[in-house]
């Protein structure tokens, strides 16, 4: 299993697996409108401070993770998809070890925080088998079809290999 750059070629993949507004809003927030397309990942893929990754299996796309450079050893991890049909084999779990490898041992970071919308239970558990942990609650931050969406905003203290 690998992490490798998310590039143009993938785009078609992303729209695929987002498949209604409530997915496109779980996954990507308000930074995205439903129908996904690839004019909105070029412009967020393309800012400097975002690292997109697709995780692949002896070359089939597993999922999307993304780094969002904070600041220069803090890094927020964003935008976490397994497709459907690679969902409970604990996949999200070994992409974000990979993803958090790479953030300290490539990007030297310190600091690795995220954001998840608290009815997300299966987010949440993996966040916190990682280590991650929670700092803040954000009530009616987010809302979606005008049900409000809490936010829990965690984090984890990391450091580099030797």
């Amino acid at each position: 299993m690998k992490l490798s750059p998310f590039d143009q070629q993938d785009y078609h993949q992303l729209i695929k697996w987002i498949m209604s507004a409530e997915t496109n809003y779980l996954w990507g927030g308000p930074v995205f409108s439903y129908p996904l397309d690839t004019e909105q990942i070029r412009i967020h893929c393309k800012q400097h401070q975002v690292f997109p990754f697709l995780l692949t299996r002896s070359g089939i796309k597993l999922g999307y993770v993304e780094l969002y450079q904070e600041s220069h050893d803090h890094f927020r991890i964003c935008r976490v998809f397994i497709a459907d049909e690679y969902r409970g084999q604990g996949l999200a779990k070994q992409m974000l070890i990979l993803l958090i490898d790479k953030a300290v041992n490539t990007l030297n970071a310190k600091q690795v925080s995220l954001a998840v919308f608290d009815h997300n239970h299966a987010a949440k558990a993996c966040y916190l088998s990682l280590g991650f942990e929670i700092t803040s609650l954000e009530k009616g931050i987010r809302s979606f079809n005008g049900e409000p969406w809490d936010l829990v905003l965690m984090t984890k203290a990391v450091w580099p290999k030797m």
